[in-house]
């Protein structure tokens, strides 16, 4: 499912005060929850055993995926949920971090807002910064990498 059909239905069950929806398009489901103290949560999950295909989404800038010879032994950074990247903390700040900076566990690497919360993405890694695979401002989905590490 499109990044834009998502926002539109959670502008949907803001204007209709919804906590929660299920929505079912052929062997794909998505669930989207709401309110509270409770972090929005948007998930989607195969309901048959097809395995799912990547769609493009639209608006957002092609990133090649690096080759996997260009990765081995590097740490990933992975989105820890769907929502938009950002690369520094306003637009008028400076970047969290850039290729060759030092990282550790605890450092900040990126924001990934998703339902209008910003949530701070830590490297939860140590080493050096290899390679930034996104751009800010780019949607980014559960699971992609968006940093590499080399550890040593």
């Amino acid at each position: 499912m499109e990044v834009d059909k998502v926002k539109e239905l959670i502008e949907l069950m803001k204007a209709n005060d919804l906590t929660e929806m299920e929505i079912v398009d052929g062997d794909k489901q998505i669930i989207l929850k709401r309110g509270g103290q409770v972090i929005p949560v948007a998930a989607v999950a195969p309901m048959a055993a097809a395995a799912p295909v990547a769609a493009p989404v639209a608006g957002a800038a092609p990133v090649a995926a690096p080759a996997a010879d260009d990765t081995a032994g590097l740490n990933k950074i992975e989105s820890p949920i769907v929502g938009t990247y950002y690369s520094a903390p306003s637009p008028d700040a400076d970047e969290f971090i850039k290729v060759g900076d030092t990282v550790n566990e605890e450092t900040v690497v990126c924001i990934v807002e998703a339902m209008k919360v910003m949530n701070e993405i830590k490297a939860e890694t140590s080493g050096v910064v290899k390679k930034i695979l996104v751009s800010n401002g780019s949607a980014v989905e559960f699971g992609q990498t968006l940093i590499l590490v080399d550890p040593s």
